[in-house]
């Protein structure tokens, strides 16, 4: 495991498009596009986000972003966010996600985090039930609310 370089956007890329919902909503045409460069850079530049990367060899094999949120609850208490894990279907069922997990709690302790979370699409039940192995409880009920991509046409009012 380490943390992600620019040189490693790509094969992100591709292994976030590696699964049925990727397939549907990330574009997997390399070079990375440029949303995806700049979203690299916005995360890069932050350092309460780290993007990491797991390597057998030269072969980056899996994925996950950590954010760590400051809050006030709970005495001010540090949480780690774990997002956007990916395992290489190549490499699947071969311990690689428990390994990533291991250095991703392990990171989050080192930064003073009292609380790691992470959410899981509820299509997804072999997730929830790997999460659930590696200790993590579905204690809490999580909702998004997507919002649509401002328009980008330019408009006519003046």
């Amino acid at each position: 495991m380490r943390r992600a370089g620019m040189r490693d956007l790509d094969p992100i890329v591709l292994l976030l498009s590696d699964d049925v919902l990727g397939s549907g909503r990330e574009d997997a045409r390399l070079p990375a596009n440029a949303a995806y460069r700049a979203a690299f850079e916005a995360i890069d530049s932050d350092t309460n986000q780290l993007l990491a990367v797991a390597e057998i060899g030269a072969e980056i094999v899996g994925c996950l972003q950590l954010t760590f949120v400051p809050g006030l609850s709970r005495q001010g208490m540090w949480r780690g966010q774990i997002e956007s894990v990916r395992i290489s279907s190549k490499v699947r069922g071969q311990g690689i996600g428990q390994r990533m997990f291991e250095w991703a709690i392990k990171a989050c302790r080192t930064r003073g985090c009292g609380l790691v979370q992470l959410t899981t699409d509820k299509t997804r039940p072999d997730a929830r039930r790997f999460y659930e192995t590696l200790g993590f409880v579905a204690s809490h009920e999580g909702m998004k609310l997507s919002l649509p991509m401002p328009d980008e046409s330019p408009t006519s009012d003046g």
